[in-house]
This record gives structure tokens, sequence and C-alpha cells, in this order.
């Protein structure tokens, strides 16, 4: 990655590392409360590994569901960059958005995202797809519902990446239900990967063929 990029991955991980401090220093109560306020980031490690990935596949019709303040958005952006493609990032807080986007300008990386204010489930009905990599990362109770909304968009072999698997700890029964509904799924290899905060990536395989 260039000079501009890794001064703005340097911003966030910096950024994400005061605030994790702040973070366990807080009751639960109050950190669910002020959520918001922090970046709760999917870390860098997670972050090279999607970019690696996408890469990797060539995937070029990408979609982030959960933009928040942008640090993953940074790495799917660079390596839409680097495969032709464009990434599109839904969120419902404007204001992480515009944090967002201006970082993104920062990296000049702006032309290789979409940044979409709206209802993540309304949004993504609305897209025709079809989608070659996607990542859930947004309130845990809308995992499911977003992921079955994109099941029937997405291309032969693409991926899909949730985070946050294994922590927090408070949402990781949350996180078993998603898996087992995603492993369920007809056409779907599914792994765990103790990357991060823990991510389930999935691949679509393809369209079954009846017997």
């Amino acid at each position: 990655m260039d000079e501009k990029i890794e001064a703005v991955l340097a911003r966030y991980n910096e950024r994400c590392a005061r605030e994790n401090v702040l973070l366990r220093a807080l009751p639960l109560e109050e950190s669910m409360r002020r959520v918001d306020e922090f970046l709760i980031s999917i870390g860098p490690e997670a972050g090279t590994l999607l970019n690696l990935l996408i890469k990797g596949a060539g995937s070029r019709a990408i979609l982030e569901i959960g933009t928040s303040f942008g640090h993953s958005t940074i790495y799917l952006a660079e390596a839409a960059r680097a495969s032709g493609g464009k990434v599109t990032s839904v969120d419902l807080n404007a204001e992480k958005q515009r944090h967002a986007r201006a970082e993104l300008e920062a990296a000049g990386l702006a032309p290789f995202a979409e940044l979409v204010n709206g209802d993540a489930r309304a949004v993504i009905a609305s897209m025709p797809g079809p989608f070659d990599f996607v990542l859930i990362d947004l309130w845990k109770d809308l995992y499911i519902p977003c992921f079955d909304l994109i099941y029937r968009k997405l291309a032969d072999g693409a991926l899909i990446v949730a985070d946050n698997i294994l922590i927090p700890e408070l949402w990781r029964n949350d996180m078993a239900v998603y898996q087992r509904h995603v492993r369920g799924q007809a056409g779907i290899e599914s792994v765990q990967l103790q990357v991060g905060n823990g991510i389930e990536l999935s691949r679509y395989a393809g369209k079954i063929a009846a017997p």
C-alpha cells in the first residue's frame, strides 16, 4: 500500500488503541450506550486478510454491510482498486460515513468506494447484484436478515465474511446462531478463523443442480 493509505491506516490504528483502553474501563451498560462514539474496528489483521482475499479472487462487486467509521472500507477499497472493482458500503449513521468519506479521500481511494446511507435491509433489497465479496459487520441481530437478502444475489464463488464471531463474548451466542444458519444453506462452504475478533469465512459454490 502507498504512503497515503498507510498514513490513514495508522490514524485508525492509533485511535482504536486509545479507545480500546477507554472501553475496557467502562461498565458494560455505559459502553453499549456510547457504542456509536467508538471506532470498534475490524482490526489490521482481519482487514489485511480481507484485502488479500479480494485481490486473490479478483473480486470486483464488493459489498460492505456496516461502514462505521470506514477503517475496513480502506482495506476493501484498496483491494477494489487492484482488482478493477468498487466497494458499495452501507450504513445507517450518516455522521460516521462522513468520517469514512474524508478518510477515503485522504487515502486517494474515494473513486473506488460508494457510501450509501440507509437501512441495510432496504438498500440490499434494492440492489440487483451479483456480489463477488460481502463483509457483514453491523448490529448482530441483523446478520441473518442481511445474509438472507444477499444469498440469492451472490455470484458463483462469492466470498462472505462475518466479523465479531468470537469477540465481544457478549454476542457469541448470536454469532453461533448465525454460523449454524449460514452453514445450513445450499452451496455454502464455511469455516471459522481466529483472526482479529474472529471471522466466519464462507464461500458460495454456486447453484446446486436438481437431481
